[in-house]
């Protein structure tokens, strides 16, 4: 049995975040969650996709083909009555989103979570957005755990509240609050729950024709109102302390203002507002906590999204006391935050004497070697680009070859020795940028994207290249699994996990029905024949799909090498 189905209320159970953020789901009677993988949210659908195989759980999971669709299945499981959920790293908010403004108009039914997970510091993404504008932008509820405890009472308090508004609520985690482990009390697991759900139609509240539209949207606003209000009282916005001197924090962020704040002992000259319903914002609480400081400092990452809302707030109601954050150059917009940065803030702004931890000298001690990520040894990828390479060195293109590339384990492709990815935007994004070069230079084009990115937004760029007749070898990087973020399965897999038993959808079915002439497969292992293929395609002037089919050695492996 899964551990995070252990029915034991009171039992303290050491969880990550993210698996904190599954119990709470399932003491809240979960029934339908949908998700895309995406680190640092990963761990949050692995663990519902193993959970679905539990009759115990009573849950239905499915890895979707892109986070818009996974909302979408989430949204019409709310929509019946269900309770559902849904995650994604923070720039899968960015596909979803599309659904999520309108989805805020329409509503929803049943409790529906929305998990997105920031990632400061960039530790596995190509930007480091905070997504807590999201919230802003759609007038949705938004909580901010600052650990695995508060995970599972905010994912379970964010179900009532979404029903009890009829609107989505989102959960924003970051990388810290997602993978740092801690105990977490567990609650009672619900003996029956509603597993069957009935759609009522009404065609006046669930399509958004511009009538519709128009109504629901005042709607909205007077549900976030009555979430406003919700806020105030909220278990999870507290004070603490007296002091003069205020502070005011969410997320991992506040857990190193309190750590500072008892290592300083400095307990007494302090007032602490530590935020977990941040959005939208408590008015009257920070008000109140206006009026009782002489000064505050905002200890946030990444935007200064409560620092500007306070300073609104304090210039409308007429308190004229300092509000120090990013722009007094106490912290930055850049990168996630470290202890000793805000102990250095708050004992900056106390006028405290603080030294940083003693640095050991390790002068006698040689440099330690670079470790740049790279393709794992024996991954197919290294033995395509090589072919790729060889090919275009024999037809004399290599100097003048753009190599568009995308998201995955292959763009570490961009490191030596390979070097072989020029463009990056986002998932997708190689046959789209492919395209645009291909009208805009004379240059030999070959972009690569793995199987599962392909699945998740490349084939109506692919659609899009054959109806306008763009020029480029698309090389279809497929190792049978969406390997980066951890194996989980994809619409073209041919290695399946144990007791995985979905349809196949063959991308070479999908490349030749969006209309594509020249479409082959090689196994890169098979070198020479590889090398012959991609001279062939390569010497014409036309758009081309090669499709490189050899499982990912790692998964391989895992799953006993069976097909």
């Amino acid at each position: 049995m899964h551990p995070l189905i252990t029915d034991n209320p009171g039992k303290k159970m050491l969880l990550l975040g993210n698996e904190a953020i599954v119990r709470g789901a399932l003491e809240a009677g979960l029934a339908v969650a949908a998700a895309y993988p995406g680190t640092p949210s990963s761990e949050i659908g692995n663990n519902l996709f193993q959970l679905a195989g539990e009759p115990e759980a009573r849950l239905y999971f499915e890895f979707s083909t892109n986070e818009k669709v996974a909302m979408e299945v989430a949204a019409a499981a709310s929509a019946a009555g269900l309770r559902s959920l849904t995650c994604m790293k923070h720039v899968g908010m960015n596909v979803a989103s599309d659904v999520l403004i309108t989805l805020a108009y329409i509503g929803t039914k049943g409790g529906m979570v929305i998990v997105t997970a920031d990632d400061p510091s960039m530790h596995s993404s190509q930007n480091e957005q905070d997504n807590r504008y999201y919230a802003r932008l759609a007038n949705l509820p938004m909580l901010e755990p600052a650990g695995p405890q508060e995970a599972r009472d905010m994912t379970k308090a964010a179900f009532e509240l979404s029903e009890e508004l009829e609107l989505p609520v989102i959960i924003r985690t970051t990388t810290r609050t997602s993978h740092v482990r801690g105990p977490v009390e567990l609650g009672p697991l619900p003996v029956t729950k509603q597993t069957l759900g009935e759609f009522e139609r009404t065609p006046g509240r669930w399509v958004p024709v511009p009538g519709v539209a128009r109504v629901r949207h005042k709607v909205l606003l007077e549900q976030v109102e009555k979430a406003q209000k919700k806020a105030e009282s909220s278990v999870f916005n507290r004070i603490g302390g007296s002091g003069k001197t205020g502070i005011l924090a969410s997320g991992v962020a506040a857990c190193y203002v309190h750590d500072t704040i008892m290592e300083l002992g400095c307990e007494e000259r302090v007032s602490f507002l530590r935020l977990g319903f941040t959005y939208p914002q408590p008015r009257e609480l920070l008000i109140e906590f206006l009026k009782s400081v002489d000064k505050v400092l905002v200890v946030e990452e990444l935007e200064p999204f409560q620092e500007d809302t306070l300073k609104v707030l304090a210039n409308e109601v007429k308190i004229n006391i300092p509000i120090l954050g990013k722009a007094s150059g106490h912290f930055s917009r850049l990168y996630e935050f470290d202890p000793a940065m805000v102990k250095k803030a708050i004992a900056d702004i106390l006028g405290l004497e603080t030294k940083g931890p003693k640095v050991p000298d390790l002068s006698r001690l040689p440099e330690l070697p670079m470790r740049p990520p790279s393709l794992c040894q024996g991954c197919p990828h290294r033995e395509t680009y090589n072919a790729v390479k060889g090919a275009l060195d024999l037809l004399g293109y290599t100097p003048r070859t753009i190599y568009p590339t995308d998201i995955g384990c292959y763009t570490l492709g961009l490191l030596p020795p390979i070097q072989m990815a020029d463009y990056l935007l986002c998932m997708g994004s190689s046959v789209g940028t492919s395209a645009g070069f291909s009208v805009a230079t004379d240059q030999k084009i070959v972009s690569f994207i793995g199987d599962s990115t392909f699945f998740h937004s490349g084939i109506s760029s692919l659609v899009n290249a054959v109806h306008n007749e763009h020029n480029f070898c698309l090389v279809v990087l497929d190792n049978s699994t969406t390997a980066m973020t951890g194996h989980q399965p994809n619409p073209g897999i041919k290695l399946s996990p144990p007791g995985y038993e979905k349809p196949r959808v063959p991308i070479e079915d999908v490349v030749k029905a969006c209309g594509v002439k020249v479409v082959r497969k090689v196994n890169p292992y098979k070198k020479e024949a590889t090398i012959e293929v991609f001279k062939e395609v390569l010497a014409e002037d036309r758009l081309s799909v090669v499709i490189a089919e050899a499982p990912c050695i790692l998964y391989y492996k895992r799953v006993g090498g069976k097909g």
